[in-house]
């Protein structure tokens, strides 16, 4: 019996010396690991990246702003709009209203023959629409992707 309870201990001792040795992963494996990883995560960022720069400048196209308005004369108002974006754009409407929910369409002529602003460059609009002295109008300018410009001016007292 002596014999096997030797032989016991010694199994248990040797098996707590490998449950408790401090013997981890080789430095050459580690820095093996972390490398893999970093270029694992490279690899996806740059992945991420791409496909949201790809989208995003896609999306841009047109994008409109005011640039300047004015009231020359009682029956006509000048708009000039600026195209920030990176493509093109046709103006195929004009809309003008004294509230924001009741425009209506009004005739419009440009200084372009083909009514299109280009990428970051202004358009001279020149709407036909009958204004009184010291009211807020509301306007709407509509591209043929409709891309919409809305906005809302006083007119001069």
């Amino acid at each position: 019996m002596k014999a096997s309870q030797a032989l016991y201990e010694k199994e248990e001792i040797a098996l707590v010396k490998k449950l408790t040795s401090k013997m981890g992963v080789s430095p050459i494996l580690a820095s093996l690991l972390l490398i893999a990883i970093a270029v694992a995560a490279a690899v996806i960022t740059y992945a991420w990246v791409t496909t949201f720069v790809t989208t995003q400048t896609g999306q841009a196209g047109a994008v409109l702003g005011l640039e300047n308005i004015s009231f020359p004369t009682n029956t006509t108002i000048e708009i000039t709009v600026r195209n920030w974006g990176t493509a093109d754009a046709e103006i195929v409407a004009v809309y003008v209203g004294t509230t924001s929910t009741n425009l209506a369409s009004a005739t419009f002529t440009t200084d372009s023959l083909t009514n299109v602003v280009i990428a970051d460059s202004s358009l001279d609009i020149t709407v036909t629409y009958p204004w009184a002295n010291a009211t807020r109008y509301y306007f709407k300018v509509v591209t043929d992707t409709n891309e919409q410009l809305p906005f809302a001016q006083k007119s001069p007292s």
